[in-house]
């Protein structure tokens, strides 16, 4: 099943976000809280999951960007594009990316951006896979040191 995400979800995301960057230390509840309810509150964030048999197995997060360029059309952005390592292959990542893509063109969004840190020729199949292309723009990133 794709839905958006709900408040009772923080628990089972933190879960999943472990699938995304193994080695990061486990996020605890108390401290994601204020930033899960501000994600969920937001007009211009959504996130979308998978479920399956009651755990979270993918998921990825929207955001629509107001825009005045573009005849002031909104784009948007998504990010922490994770499937459970257990669930991979059954289409569940690609289903809650296509769900994000449609709400981002049922916004009038003149565009859909994705990055990926990943230097997998894999990872680069399934997001061309999905519809995105790497040949229209360059990504640029700086991180505080």
């Amino acid at each position: 099943m794709i839905r958006t995400a709900v408040h009772a979800d923080l628990t089972g995301m933190l879960d999943l976000y472990q699938h995304l960057n193994p080695t990061d230390p486990r996020v605890t509840e108390t401290t994601a809280a204020p930033a899960w309810a501000a994600m969920l509150g937001s007009d211009l964030l959504r996130l979308f999951v998978a479920e399956e048999d009651g755990l979270l197995v993918s998921s990825c997060t929207l955001v629509i960007v107001p825009n005045i360029t573009r005849g002031a059309r909104s784009y948007a952005v998504i990010e922490n594009v994770v499937t459970h390592a257990g669930y991979r292959g059954r289409g569940l990542g690609r289903a809650v990316l296509a769900a994000a893509v449609e709400a981002a063109w049922s916004a009038d969004c003149y565009k859909v951006m994705l990055a990926t840190g990943s230097r997998q020729g894999s990872t680069w199949s399934f997001y061309e896979g999905a519809g995105f292309t790497r040949a229209t723009k360059t990504h640029f990133e700086m991180r505080r040191a």
